[in-house]
Protein backbone atom coordinates (compact mmCIF):
# COMPACT_ATOMS: atom_id res chain seq x y z
CA UNK A 1 0.00 0.00 0.00
CA UNK A 2 1.16 3.70 -1.12
CA UNK A 3 1.66 6.10 1.89
CA UNK A 4 -0.74 8.17 1.71
CA UNK A 5 -0.16 12.34 1.97
CA UNK A 6 -1.97 14.96 1.70
CA UNK A 7 -0.34 16.01 -1.44
CA UNK A 8 -1.10 12.77 -2.76
CA UNK A 9 -4.57 12.89 -1.67
CA UNK A 10 -4.74 16.24 -2.82
CA UNK A 11 -3.81 15.48 -6.34
CA UNK A 12 -6.57 12.77 -7.22
CA UNK A 13 -9.48 13.82 -9.48
CA UNK A 14 -12.28 15.23 -7.67
CA UNK A 15 -15.16 12.16 -7.74
CA UNK A 16 -17.50 14.89 -6.12
CA UNK A 17 -16.82 17.98 -7.35
CA UNK A 18 -17.28 21.50 -5.18
CA UNK A 19 -20.68 23.93 -5.97
CA UNK A 20 -22.95 21.23 -3.82
CA UNK A 21 -25.83 22.60 -1.64
CA UNK A 22 -23.84 20.74 1.92
CA UNK A 23 -25.07 23.00 4.61
CA UNK A 24 -22.12 25.24 5.96
CA UNK A 25 -19.82 23.08 8.55
CA UNK A 26 -21.65 19.23 7.04
CA UNK A 27 -19.37 16.54 7.02
CA UNK A 28 -20.17 14.97 4.24
CA UNK A 29 -18.44 16.06 1.52
CA UNK A 30 -15.41 16.38 3.64
CA UNK A 31 -15.65 12.25 4.25
CA UNK A 32 -15.95 11.82 0.44
CA UNK A 33 -13.27 13.22 -0.67
CA UNK A 34 -11.36 11.60 1.90
CA UNK A 35 -12.41 8.35 1.11
CA UNK A 36 -12.93 8.54 -2.50
CA UNK A 37 -9.16 10.05 -2.88
CA UNK A 38 -8.19 6.36 -1.96
CA UNK A 39 -9.92 5.14 -5.51
CA UNK A 40 -7.63 4.64 -8.39
CA UNK A 41 -10.10 2.57 -10.79
CA UNK A 42 -13.67 3.52 -12.11
CA UNK A 43 -15.92 4.14 -9.25
CA UNK A 44 -19.87 3.36 -9.53
CA UNK A 45 -22.23 4.93 -6.44
CA UNK A 46 -25.12 4.36 -4.95
CA UNK A 47 -26.36 6.73 -2.84
CA UNK A 48 -29.44 6.58 -0.99
CA UNK A 49 -32.41 9.07 -0.76
CA UNK A 50 -30.83 11.55 2.14
CA UNK A 51 -29.11 14.45 2.86
CA UNK A 52 -26.18 13.62 0.42
CA UNK A 53 -28.51 12.69 -2.55
CA UNK A 54 -29.90 16.08 -1.80
CA UNK A 55 -27.24 17.96 -1.84
CA UNK A 56 -25.45 16.35 -4.33
CA UNK A 57 -27.64 16.06 -7.45
CA UNK A 58 -31.06 18.29 -7.46
CA UNK A 59 -32.07 17.96 -11.06
CA UNK A 60 -31.12 19.62 -13.29
CA UNK A 61 -27.51 19.64 -12.11
CA UNK A 62 -24.85 17.25 -10.30
CA UNK A 63 -21.81 17.44 -8.08
CA UNK A 64 -20.37 13.79 -9.58
CA UNK A 65 -18.19 13.24 -11.38
CA UNK A 66 -18.64 9.22 -11.89
CA UNK A 67 -21.58 7.62 -12.41
CA UNK A 68 -24.13 7.84 -10.08
CA UNK A 69 -27.23 5.91 -9.25
CA UNK A 70 -30.05 7.20 -7.42
CA UNK A 71 -31.73 4.67 -4.49
CA UNK A 72 -34.72 4.98 -2.33
CA UNK A 73 -33.82 5.25 1.52
CA UNK A 74 -34.04 1.53 2.09
CA UNK A 75 -32.15 0.21 -1.25
CA UNK A 76 -28.42 1.70 -1.92
CA UNK A 77 -27.11 -1.96 -0.90
CA UNK A 78 -29.45 -3.79 -3.26
CA UNK A 79 -28.85 -1.35 -6.10
CA UNK A 80 -25.06 -1.22 -5.97
CA UNK A 81 -25.18 -5.69 -5.81
CA UNK A 82 -27.17 -5.65 -8.87
CA UNK A 83 -24.86 -2.37 -10.66
CA UNK A 84 -21.72 -5.46 -9.31
CA UNK A 85 -23.68 -8.45 -10.48
CA UNK A 86 -24.18 -7.08 -14.13
CA UNK A 87 -20.25 -5.64 -14.33
CA UNK A 88 -19.56 -9.61 -13.12
CA UNK A 89 -22.22 -10.80 -16.46
CA UNK A 90 -20.53 -8.41 -19.09
CA UNK A 91 -16.73 -9.59 -17.90
CA UNK A 92 -18.26 -13.16 -18.38
CA UNK A 93 -19.88 -12.36 -21.53
CA UNK A 94 -17.04 -10.66 -23.33
CA UNK A 95 -18.85 -7.32 -22.94
CA UNK A 96 -16.16 -5.50 -20.49
CA UNK A 97 -12.04 -6.11 -21.41
CA UNK A 98 -11.39 -9.31 -18.39
CA UNK A 99 -9.08 -6.70 -16.88
CA UNK A 100 -11.00 -3.65 -16.54
CA UNK A 101 -11.42 -2.93 -12.95
CA UNK A 102 -14.34 -1.28 -11.83
CA UNK A 103 -15.39 -0.51 -7.82
CA UNK A 104 -18.64 0.12 -6.66
CA UNK A 105 -19.88 1.86 -3.64
CA UNK A 106 -23.42 2.45 -1.61
CA UNK A 107 -23.56 5.55 -0.07
CA UNK A 108 -26.33 6.44 2.71
CA UNK A 109 -27.27 7.92 5.80
CA UNK A 110 -27.97 6.19 9.89
CA UNK A 111 -31.30 6.13 9.05
CA UNK A 112 -31.00 4.50 5.48
CA UNK A 113 -28.51 2.28 7.46
CA UNK A 114 -28.75 1.23 10.69
CA UNK A 115 -32.68 0.77 10.25
CA UNK A 116 -34.62 0.64 7.17
CA UNK A 117 -31.53 -0.13 5.07
CA UNK A 118 -30.57 -2.82 7.66
CA UNK A 119 -32.26 -5.76 5.43
CA UNK A 120 -30.71 -4.51 2.14
CA UNK A 121 -27.45 -4.04 3.35
CA UNK A 122 -27.61 -7.63 5.56
CA UNK A 123 -28.30 -9.72 2.57
CA UNK A 124 -25.14 -7.74 0.41
CA UNK A 125 -23.09 -8.69 2.91
CA UNK A 126 -24.32 -12.07 3.37
CA UNK A 127 -24.37 -13.01 -0.65
CA UNK A 128 -20.77 -11.28 -0.47
CA UNK A 129 -21.04 -8.67 -3.44
CA UNK A 130 -17.80 -6.96 -4.08
CA UNK A 131 -18.36 -3.76 -3.06
CA UNK A 132 -17.75 -0.94 0.12
CA UNK A 133 -21.01 0.56 1.58
CA UNK A 134 -19.95 3.75 3.40
CA UNK A 135 -22.54 4.99 6.03
CA UNK A 136 -22.38 8.85 6.31
CA UNK A 137 -23.60 8.77 10.33
CA UNK A 138 -24.73 11.83 11.68
CA UNK A 139 -27.24 10.55 14.08
CA UNK A 140 -30.63 11.35 13.33
CA UNK A 141 -32.93 11.15 10.07
CA UNK A 142 -31.53 14.78 9.65
CA UNK A 143 -32.90 14.85 5.99
CA UNK A 144 -36.96 15.00 7.18
CA UNK A 145 -36.88 16.75 10.15
CA UNK A 146 -34.21 15.06 12.80
CA UNK A 147 -36.36 12.30 14.07
CA UNK A 148 -34.42 9.68 16.13
CA UNK A 149 -32.25 6.28 14.22
CA UNK A 150 -30.75 3.60 15.73
CA UNK A 151 -27.94 5.30 15.31
CA UNK A 152 -28.82 8.58 17.50
CA UNK A 153 -26.54 8.08 20.70
CA UNK A 154 -28.16 8.00 24.46
CA UNK A 155 -29.47 10.93 25.65
CA UNK A 156 -29.32 13.13 22.33
CA UNK A 157 -32.64 15.21 21.96
CA UNK A 158 -34.36 14.77 18.35
CA UNK A 159 -38.31 15.84 17.19
CA UNK A 160 -39.29 11.88 17.88
CA UNK A 161 -37.21 11.69 21.37
CA UNK A 162 -37.50 14.95 22.60
CA UNK A 163 -36.16 16.19 25.96
CA UNK A 164 -38.97 17.73 28.48
CA UNK A 165 -40.37 16.09 31.79
CA UNK A 166 -40.86 12.73 30.85
CA UNK A 167 -37.80 12.14 29.38
CA UNK A 168 -34.27 13.23 28.70
CA UNK A 169 -34.16 12.65 24.94
CA UNK A 170 -33.67 9.14 23.13
CA UNK A 171 -33.34 6.62 26.31
CA UNK A 172 -31.80 3.56 24.25
CA UNK A 173 -28.13 2.95 23.32
CA UNK A 174 -26.73 3.20 19.90
CA UNK A 175 -27.09 0.30 18.13
CA UNK A 176 -23.26 -1.55 17.47
CA UNK A 177 -24.25 -1.69 13.54
CA UNK A 178 -20.40 -1.60 12.80
CA UNK A 179 -19.64 -5.21 15.01
CA UNK A 180 -23.35 -6.36 13.45
CA UNK A 181 -21.71 -5.70 9.74
CA UNK A 182 -18.27 -7.56 11.26
CA UNK A 183 -20.54 -10.36 12.51
CA UNK A 184 -21.10 -10.98 8.58
CA UNK A 185 -18.36 -12.69 8.16
CA UNK A 186 -16.73 -9.96 5.51
CA UNK A 187 -13.19 -8.90 5.08
CA UNK A 188 -13.28 -5.97 6.56
CA UNK A 189 -15.70 -3.53 8.87
CA UNK A 190 -14.39 -0.17 10.19
CA UNK A 191 -15.82 3.43 12.00
CA UNK A 192 -13.78 6.23 11.41
CA UNK A 193 -13.99 10.50 11.99
CA UNK A 194 -12.93 12.88 9.38
CA UNK A 195 -10.72 14.73 11.97
CA UNK A 196 -8.18 11.54 12.02
CA UNK A 197 -8.04 12.11 8.38
CA UNK A 198 -4.91 9.84 7.57
CA UNK A 199 -7.02 6.94 9.80
CA UNK A 200 -10.09 7.28 6.95
CA UNK A 201 -8.20 7.49 4.40
CA UNK A 202 -5.79 4.47 5.16
CA UNK A 203 -9.18 2.23 6.13
CA UNK A 204 -10.61 3.41 2.80
CA UNK A 205 -7.88 2.45 1.28
CA UNK A 206 -8.07 -1.10 2.86
CA UNK A 207 -11.94 -1.47 2.20
CA UNK A 208 -11.81 -0.55 -1.53
CA UNK A 209 -8.42 -3.22 -2.13
CA UNK A 210 -10.15 -6.20 -0.55
CA UNK A 211 -12.23 -8.68 -2.52
CA UNK A 212 -15.66 -9.09 -1.22
CA UNK A 213 -17.88 -6.90 0.74
CA UNK A 214 -16.25 -3.69 3.11
CA UNK A 215 -18.24 -1.61 5.71
CA UNK A 216 -17.27 1.81 6.94
CA UNK A 217 -19.33 3.82 9.58
CA UNK A 218 -18.22 7.24 8.78
CA UNK A 219 -18.77 10.05 11.64
CA UNK A 220 -20.73 12.61 10.02
CA UNK A 221 -21.02 16.48 11.91
CA UNK A 222 -24.33 18.07 11.25
CA UNK A 223 -24.21 21.11 12.80
CA UNK A 224 -28.19 22.19 11.91
CA UNK A 225 -29.02 18.47 13.57
CA UNK A 226 -26.65 18.49 16.38
CA UNK A 227 -27.35 22.45 17.11
CA UNK A 228 -23.57 23.03 17.26
CA UNK A 229 -21.16 25.71 15.75
CA UNK A 230 -20.67 25.48 12.32
CA UNK A 231 -16.78 26.20 12.52
CA UNK A 232 -16.37 23.50 15.26
CA UNK A 233 -17.10 21.07 13.11
CA UNK A 234 -13.60 18.82 13.40
CA UNK A 235 -13.00 19.97 16.87
CA UNK A 236 -16.40 18.44 17.99
CA UNK A 237 -15.98 15.25 15.70
CA UNK A 238 -12.80 15.07 17.38
CA UNK A 239 -14.32 15.10 21.04
CA UNK A 240 -16.45 12.22 20.34
CA UNK A 241 -13.55 10.36 19.17
CA UNK A 242 -11.50 11.12 22.20
CA UNK A 243 -14.58 10.86 24.38
CA UNK A 244 -14.47 6.79 22.97
CA UNK A 245 -18.59 8.36 22.17
CA UNK A 246 -16.85 6.94 18.63
CA UNK A 247 -14.18 5.35 19.07
CA UNK A 248 -11.87 4.20 16.26
CA UNK A 249 -11.47 0.76 15.25
CA UNK A 250 -11.19 -1.66 12.92
CA UNK A 251 -12.62 -6.16 11.99
CA UNK A 252 -10.24 -7.00 9.65
CA UNK A 253 -10.64 -11.13 8.93
CA UNK A 254 -12.42 -11.09 12.42
CA UNK A 255 -9.67 -9.45 14.26
CA UNK A 256 -10.54 -6.15 16.21
CA UNK A 257 -8.10 -3.77 16.53
CA UNK A 258 -8.56 0.10 18.27
CA UNK A 259 -6.70 2.07 15.47
CA UNK A 260 -6.73 5.23 17.83
CA UNK A 261 -6.41 5.61 21.19
CA UNK A 262 -6.94 9.35 22.99
CA UNK A 263 -3.61 10.24 25.25
CA UNK A 264 -6.13 11.85 27.26
CA UNK A 265 -9.65 9.83 27.39
CA UNK A 266 -12.43 13.51 27.60
CA UNK A 267 -15.51 12.70 29.87
CA UNK A 268 -18.89 12.08 27.27
CA UNK A 269 -20.10 15.81 29.28
CA UNK A 270 -17.02 17.92 27.38
CA UNK A 271 -18.23 16.81 24.31
CA UNK A 272 -21.78 16.75 24.64
CA UNK A 273 -21.41 20.63 25.85
CA UNK A 274 -20.55 21.82 22.66
CA UNK A 275 -23.75 20.89 20.76
CA UNK A 276 -27.52 21.62 21.65
CA UNK A 277 -29.09 18.44 21.17
CA UNK A 278 -27.19 17.53 24.84
CA UNK A 279 -27.94 20.83 26.51
CA UNK A 280 -30.64 18.87 28.76
CA UNK A 281 -27.97 16.76 30.17
CA UNK A 282 -26.36 19.26 32.12
CA UNK A 283 -29.26 19.75 34.35
CA UNK A 284 -29.50 18.50 37.53
CA UNK A 285 -32.53 16.05 37.40
CA UNK A 286 -30.52 14.27 34.17
CA UNK A 287 -27.12 13.98 36.68
CA UNK A 288 -27.33 10.55 36.82
CA UNK A 289 -28.49 9.77 33.25
CA UNK A 290 -25.94 11.50 32.26
CA UNK A 291 -23.68 9.21 34.38
CA UNK A 292 -25.24 6.38 33.16
CA UNK A 293 -24.32 6.72 29.60
CA UNK A 294 -20.31 7.87 30.79
CA UNK A 295 -20.48 4.15 32.33
CA UNK A 296 -22.00 2.65 29.10
CA UNK A 297 -19.51 4.50 27.24
CA UNK A 298 -16.35 3.09 29.21
CA UNK A 299 -17.88 -0.36 29.17
CA UNK A 300 -17.85 -0.14 25.87
CA UNK A 301 -14.06 1.45 25.01
CA UNK A 302 -13.10 -1.19 27.47
CA UNK A 303 -14.43 -4.53 25.79
CA UNK A 304 -12.89 -2.60 22.58
CA UNK A 305 -9.11 -2.81 24.36
CA UNK A 306 -9.59 -5.67 25.50
CA UNK A 307 -10.62 -7.30 22.09
CA UNK A 308 -7.29 -5.17 20.68
CA UNK A 309 -4.95 -6.99 23.00
CA UNK A 310 -6.40 -9.80 21.81
CA UNK A 311 -5.68 -9.06 18.64
CA UNK A 312 -2.29 -8.37 19.42
CA UNK A 313 -1.76 -11.38 21.13
CA UNK A 314 -2.71 -13.84 18.72
CA UNK A 315 -0.73 -11.68 16.09
CA UNK A 316 2.62 -12.72 18.00
CA UNK A 317 1.60 -16.22 18.88
CA UNK A 318 1.35 -16.84 15.20
CA UNK A 319 4.73 -14.52 14.64
CA UNK A 320 6.65 -17.22 16.86
CA UNK A 321 4.95 -20.07 14.94
CA UNK A 322 6.71 -18.83 11.82
CA UNK A 323 9.75 -18.19 13.41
Amino acid sequence: MAAITLKSAAAMPLKMAPGHKACAGCGLPIICKQAFSQVEDPLVVSVATGCLEIISSGYPVTAWNIPFIHSAFENAAATISGAEATYISLKRRGRIPADKKIKFAALAGDGGTYDIGLQALSGALERGHNFVYICFDNEAYMNTGGQRSGGTPMGSSTTTAPAGKVKAGKLQFKKDLTMICAMHHIPYAAQVAPSRWRDLMKKARKAFDYEGPAFINALSVCPTGWKSDASMGMEITQMAVDSCMFPLFEVENGLVRVTYKPKEKLPVGEYMKHMGRFRHMFKPENAEFLGRIQEAVDERWDWLLKQDRLTKELEAEKKEEKE
